[in-house]
């Protein structure tokens, strides 16, 4: 396994394609409201990503996938396709999930928005699976082994009752989109993996109401909860520095409270 050591010029850049990402996040937030098209908040990024930022929407065309973002919503797990036919509604919950191509370097984060007034389920849903997401990130240093963060995620999410999804992980991330390691979200082997500084990876937990199980639709990319259950994730890039990590995706208005130590 060959995992990339970035370079200071490459976290530079990183750091830019990370912000970026985070912008748009913040830019979307107010459009996602009752009676929108997932369709047309993929327009607004769109055009947010290639006309204000002079990026590119790394998803779109990206393995075929056609629309710039992804956007799943209450049973989809991930890789939501944005259509006119989708609108939301109250109680709704949201995953945008949006990666930045910048000067060659790629960002990539993940948050969840919520519709309204949504349930007391799914409030919890969310609020868990954030939090299991911080409590990795906050355990992220040098000598720590990989599979730690997937230990410690599947614990915290499976104390609430909930499920992890096993069949979509965190990845390295970089000049291309998906470098190595995985980063898987449950108890696992690693390969005997050791965070160094310069690795730069995303954390991305996907946690399900129901049991961990998915299914994959028949446009090929949406995938769903199997037994139809409400499904939450949020996702940031993560940077290993000397003494811990730095959060490149992480957006201004973004509170994250201390869980670890």
């Amino acid at each position: 396994m060959n995992i990339p050591i970035k370079t200071n010029k490459e976290i530079k850049k990183m750091r830019i394609a990370g912000t970026l990402a985070a912008e748009v996040l913040e830019m979307i937030q107010p459009y996602v409201i009752q009676d929108v098209s997932t369709s047309e908040l993929d327009r607004l990024c769109h055009n947010y990503i290639m006309n204000t930022q002079q990026a590119v929407a790394a998803c779109l065309g990206y393995r075929g996938f056609p629309k710039s973002v992804c956007i799943s919503v209450n049973d989809v797990v991930c890789h939501g396709i944005p259509s006119e036919n989708q609108i939301l509604k109250n109680g709704d919950i949201v995953n945008i999930d949006v990666t930045v191509l910048k000067d060659d370097y790629h960002g990539d984060t993940s948050t969840m928005f919520i519709v309204g007034n949504t349930s007391t389920q799914a409030y919890k849903l969310c609020d868990i699976t954030q939090k299991s997401l911080y409590y990795a990130i906050q355990l992220v240093k040098p000598g720590l082994r990989l599979h730690t963060l997937g230990y410690h995620i599947q614990k915290f999410v499976e104390k609430h009752g909930f499920s992890v999804v096993r069949e979509y992980c965190g990845h390295g991330i970089g000049k291309n989109f998906h470098e190595d390691p995985q980063v898987l979200h449950y108890k696992s082997y690693d390969n005997g993996i050791i965070l160094q500084p310069g690795m730069i990876f995303t954390i991305e937990p996907m946690v399900n109401v129901g049991n961990c199980q998915v299914r994959i639709m028949k446009d090929g990319w949406t995938v769903k909860t199997h037994d139809h259950s409400l499904s939450a994730q949020y996702e940031h890039t993560i940077l290993v520095t000397q003494n811990g990590y730095e959060i490149l995706t992480l957006r201004q208005n973004e509170m994250i409270p201390t869980l670890v130590g």
